[in-house]
């Protein structure tokens, strides 16, 4: 069948998701609450169904009264039980992939599990609404006459007792159907290539004489692939190898520190632009509009959505609310109920609304001091356990710190620079940083991806700080007292940025 003909009819396939789209947007709230009953009603006779009675559940008070609210250390036991084989435990149908993503305090790794439904009616539709929302908004796209050019994980599938393991990137990719094989590259061989410094090349290799029409994956892992395009073909900018190439589909990581890089190598005035909201738990959001910062909040992917104000998270007042009565412009822990069996279940994201009528999102962090600029992860609990085992074997003692990112400039890779003042500083800072960068891979598989064979992540750069830098910091601030306390690890350069320069004004 000849491409244009294969567009026409993609394109038109497509563009009928939109009016099942409109329900949902005309009636959120009744296709939340509808969802929810479903989602009940599935599960019922499972384990969790059976312990808090699914069954006798007819609506939210309830549900939320009797269901308890856990982050992944709450629902770890269960999801290691359905791991080594146990069936109908959350779910009823056999969960056969568990997403590994990045740890939390008890585990190095977190395993996520992916049912059939959310497989097909959460991860792969909401690709498919990508492509809907971005057809539908620019009608003269020739997107389907060339070929996606993806960009996924870097590890390979591994089984246990029955399930299987990994990327939800390989996962998706494993699984894929037909029409999104067909219109892909790199080939599913490439793409679930573990070895990244192979994969990278092999990828540029096998792309550069397609006829490639949009990018898909990670800002930053994507940056590094096309300036080693760039490299590989002596051209200056990406229009000059692909032509045909019209939009970047983007999400993982803020792409507020990559924009203006991706525009020095992708000139055209009339490039896209266009971000996603997605995690190994479900695909929860897309940008529904060119050139907007914004993205809208879909709610027919099996997926129920609970928020908990970020003025009361964690605290003795703490009590989610649903979708009919957040407000706009505050910022809200999100919580989930999904088709994948995680009931009630804290993602560890906080978003704000930008809109009601439809919702429309942005996304503004995580509930925890992170860094996860470039994919990495990296949360509190990792900076202090590794601090501490290295502090144990070099002897020395630590009075404060901060970190931050170093971002892409050009080539160079991204880093995390360290802000460290000691008491009894260690007798050699470089053998310091060795074991504190092996001590982060070892407590987070996430950031040991990233900086595996520097190909994203440089080593930490870690600058001493002076004696009693922190506390004319907090008292330069009026933040001085029990109340306030350094933020230990930032997405911007905004602290760090005023601690180095007060570290050199008074050194």
């Amino acid at each position: 069948m000849p491409i244009p003909i294969v567009n026409s009819i993609a394109s038109w396939f497509l563009k009928k998701r939109f009016h099942q789209i409109e329900l949902f947007l005309k009636y959120p709230n009744e296709v939340q609450n509808e969802l929810l009953q479903s989602l009940l009603y599935t599960a019922k006779d499972t384990e969790l169904g059976k312990q808090y009675d699914f069954r006798s559940i007819k609506n939210y008070k309830t549900f939320s009264e009797r269901v308890p609210i856990k982050n992944y250390d709450g629902w770890q036991d269960i999801i290691d039980r359905s791991r080594n084989g146990e069936n109908n435990l959350f779910w009823p149908t056999p969960i056969k992939w568990f997403a590994k993503s990045s740890g939390t305090t008890r585990a190095k790794s977190k395993f996520i599990p992916v049912s059939e439904q959310s497989l097909e009616n959460c991860h792969y539709a909401a690709s498919k609404d990508l492509l809907c929302m971005y057809l539908n908004n620019n009608e003269d796209s020739q997107l389907f006459t060339g070929k996606s050019l993806r960009l996924g994980g870097s590890k390979e599938l591994s089984r246990q007792n029955g399930t299987v393991f990994g990327d939800l990137s390989a996962i998706l990719i494993d699984n894929m159907p037909f029409w999104a094989e067909y219109s892909s590259t790199p080939s599913n061989k490439v793409s679930l290539m573990s070895d990244w410094e192979h994969k990278m090349q092999a990828i540029v290799n096998e792309t550069i004489n397609e006829k490639v029409t949009s990018l898909a994956g990670v800002p930053s892992w994507m940056l590094v692939l096309l300036n080693n395009v760039l490299e590989t073909t002596g051209k200056q900018s990406l229009h000059e190898v692909w032509p045909n190439l019209e939009v970047y589909f983007h999400g993982g990581v803020s792409f507020t520190p990559y924009k203006d890089q991706y525009q020095k190598i992708l000139p055209q005035k009339d490039f896209k632009y266009y971000e996603i909201y997605n995690a190994s738990e479900g695909f929860f959001a897309i940008q529904d509009r060119n050139d907007s910062n914004e993205l809208l909040l879909m709610l027919d992917y099996g997926i129920f959505y609970e928020f908990i104000p970020m003025n009361i998270y964690a605290t003795s007042e703490e009590k989610a609310i649903p979708l009919s009565e957040v407000e706009l412009h505050k910022n809200y822990a999100v919580i989930i109920t999904t088709n994948a069996g995680l009931w009630r279940y804290k993602i560890g994201d906080t978003i704000r609304f930008t809109s009601l009528s439809p919702y429309r999102i942005k996304v503004s962090g995580r509930t925890k001091h992170h860094i996860n600029v470039f994919g990495e992860e990296l949360i509190i609990e990792n900076a202090e356990e590794a601090l501490k085992n290295v502090c144990a074997k070099t002897e020395a003692e630590i009075v404060d710190y901060t970190a931050a990112p170093i971002f892409m400039v050009g080539k160079e890779k991204g880093a995390h620079q360290w802000l460290i003042e000691f008491k009894t500083p260690p007798t050699d800072i470089d053998y310091f940083n060795e074991l504190f960068d092996n001590a982060l891979k070892a407590l987070n598989s996430d950031y040991e991806a990233k900086r595996y064979n520097s190909i994203t992540l440089n080593k930490p750069k870690i600058t001493i700080a002076r004696k009693n830098l922190f506390h004319d910091w907090l008292k330069q601030n009026n933040k001085l007292g029990g109340q306030h306390k350094v933020p230990r690890l930032s997405n911007t350069r905004d602290y760090i940025n005023e601690l180095l320069e007060l570290n050199v004004l008074y050194a």
